[in-house]
């Protein structure tokens, strides 16, 4: 059986999709490691999601934390998830153990501006040219 694909992407089945991201190397993990950023932010930087960080401030959308913010104290590539400082569960021992979350159930509201390589490799923005004449329909007789 071959271990990872990249072709499994592309698949209807949700097997093969949970397949595809259970598999899938690290450096395909991280890029679904991604979080829409807010409004404010969106607008600054000119895109809509980007890499979930140690650090970063983020608003939990979906689950039994919704609502609660927080900053990221740990980021787990392998299992894809987010640990939250504000979503915790307590175990009947008494001792709290950080929930993990799905980054796609986040919103980042202020990142963390340390590393300024984050930002240095953003993408450009897509633009039209034009300047660039239309195509000329040829007629023949």
């Amino acid at each position: 059986m071959k271990h990872w694909s990249p072709h499994w992407k592309g698949s209807i089945r949700p097997s093969k999709q949970r397949k595809y991201t259970a598999t899938a190397p690290l450096h395909i993990k991280g890029h679904l490691l991604a979080a829409h950023l807010s409004k404010e932010l969106r607008q600054k930087h000119k895109r809509r999601s980007i890499r979930v960080r140690k650090g970063d401030k983020v608003n939990i959308l979906r689950g039994s934390f919704k609502g609660t913010s927080g900053t990221v104290e740990r980021v787990d590539t392998t299992h894809i998830c987010v640990y939250v400082s504000g979503a915790t569960l307590t175990k009947k021992d008494g001792t709290k153990i950080a929930r993990p979350i799905h980054p796609s159930k986040l919103l980042i509201t202020q990142l963390d501006t340390t590393d300024k390589r984050r930002f240095a490799e953003s993408k450009p923005e897509m633009t039209r040219k034009a300047n660039e004449p239309e195509p000329k329909e040829t007629t023949r007789p």
